[in-house]
């Protein structure tokens, strides 16, 4: 299709405002402005729908969709290991500290060279916004200069983004080649790394943000998450890290403070409403209780999770409990940079959790009743809800907010979507996307109205 700033798209979007209740928008109109701001969603029922589609047609500025296309709000993922994208789908065998001792902190490192880094980047960039990510939250590595390459490229090729610099200085818990040379560095780098961020001239809309990164408690030291909860407090930013993911990292904290994950991040000030918290397997209620008092929000990696976690992240209790959450890839500890697989991930874990998973125990001792989530609430998460965590204008469709959105072609030849019968019911169609679509259904990618991707 095209850049759609400035035009008016008619056809039917699909977008999920709230939490369980889809809205099917047909036959629907929708205005952007010059900068790729919704400027109104009419509707057949309104009274200036008739008029708005013949004026729009007449100063050639109509789009009009094809027939067996539908558009939904492009994806948001909380949750991205840039630097380990070398290493997706590998050592998926081992335990979670096995695999960043002897496979990811090695890959990590490689990111020193910085045209290997911009390789790599850019196949990231472009892959995800192939796959409908059009949101990513990402750490980088240690490497300043490699981490200003991931921001240059999410600007020039129109990936919104949150990206720190990833700080790790402890020795106990990271190798002699990858690791800050100390606490004063790593909070002196990751200053400047929000420095680059806010004045880039490329980013005066601010499409991309920066963010404080202690990678986990278990890799930096107090003084460390110290200095970045006061960085974080002075530069109101975005926090990106771990919270309760594993056995592993979960007791090492125990161990360590003799209290959990969030807890001791909330008493270096690295709990806010700017907070991204990833996984939250373990969280116990008291810590889901403060976590929503703080208004920090979680990125639930459902896919990684089957891999790392050790458990099922327990998404309906959180949910009930108001806490922010969102859906995350969590790459390249989740095999797959497709955020489709990550709903379809989220819905089938938590079915896993609700029913069980020993058959050698009575069904009414093997799962956790009242756990599960539908396709319904795993859209919201994929867009809406992760919007919401990080406060940004996206997510859905609505004035005022920024366009992005991607184009499912339920009708491409070689995709993987089969309406035989038509499906004229929408909302089964809408189902059929989530559950089966793949990228050569994506035809359009647009972030503020650019088109930045797509198979058409």
């Amino acid at each position: 299709m095209e850049n759609l700033r400035s035009k008016t798209l008619a056809g039917t979007f699909f977008h999920a405002p709230e939490r369980g209740n889809v809205e099917i928008l047909s036959d629907t109109l929708v205005e952007l402005d010059a900068a790729g701001t919704i400027a109104a969603v009419l509707r057949p029922t309104d009274p200036d729908h008739a008029e708005a589609r013949r004026a729009a047609e007449r100063q050639g500025r109509l789009v009009v969709l094809p027939t067996d296309t539908f558009v939904l709000p492009g994806f948001v993922d909380l949750h991205i290991h840039a630097p380990q994208y070398p290493q997706l789908g590998t050592a998926l065998h081992v335990p979670l500290e096995v695999w960043l001792q002897e496979n990811t902190f090695p890959t990590e490192a490689r990111f020193a060279d910085l045209a290997f880094a911009e390789r790599a980047y850019s196949a990231l960039v472009g892959d995800l916004l192939a796959l409908g990510t059009t949101t990513a939250v990402m750490f980088a590595s240690i490497h300043g200069p490699a981490t200003r390459k991931l921001v240059d490229l999410c600007l020039d090729k129109g990936l919104r983004a949150v990206i720190g610099k990833t700080a790790m200085d402890d020795p106990r818990g990271c190798p002699d080649f990858y690791r800050d040379a100390s606490a004063e560095a790593a909070v002196a780098e990751s200053a400047a790394l929000i420095d680059y961020v806010r004045s880039h001239p490329a980013n005066r809309a601010g499409d991309v943000l920066p963010a404080v990164i202690p990678r986990f408690i278990p890799a930096c030291t107090d003084a460390a998450l110290e200095g970045l909860g006061a960085l974080a407090a002075e530069c109101r930013c975005h926090i990106q890290t771990h919270c309760s993911e594993s056995d592993w990292e979960h007791g090492a904290v125990l161990a360590r403070y003799g209290r959990t994950d969030a807890k001791a991040l909330d008493g270096f000030g690295l709990l806010t409403r700017r907070t991204v918290l990833a996984h939250g397997n373990f969280l116990p209620d008291d810590d889901m209780d403060l976590i929503r008092e703080r208004g920090s929000g979680v990125a639930h990696c459902p896919l990684s999770n089957v891999y790392f976690s050790n458990a099922v992240f327990p998404l309906r209790r959180a949910l009930v409990k108001g806490l922010r959450v969102g859906l995350g890839t969590d790459i390249a500890g989740g095999p797959s940079a497709s955020l489709l697989e990550n709903i379809r991930m989220a819905v089938h874990a938590s079915r896993m959790l609700e029913e069980g998973v020993d058959a050698d125990l009575a069904p009414e001792a093997r799962g956790r009743p009242g756990t599960r989530i539908d396709w319904k609430v795993a859209f919201h998460l994929a867009t809406a809800g992760g919007a919401d965590v990080l406060d940004i204008p996206v997510g859905t469709f609505a004035p005022g907010m920024k366009f992005d959105a991607i184009a499912i072609d339920t009708a491409a030849p070689d995709g993987t979507i089969r309406r035989l019968d038509g499906d004229e019911d929408l909302g089964t169609t809408l189902q059929r996307i989530l559950f089966t679509a793949s990228k050569r259904n994506i035809a359009d990618v647009w972030t503020g109205g650019r088109r930045v991707a797509g198979a058409a």
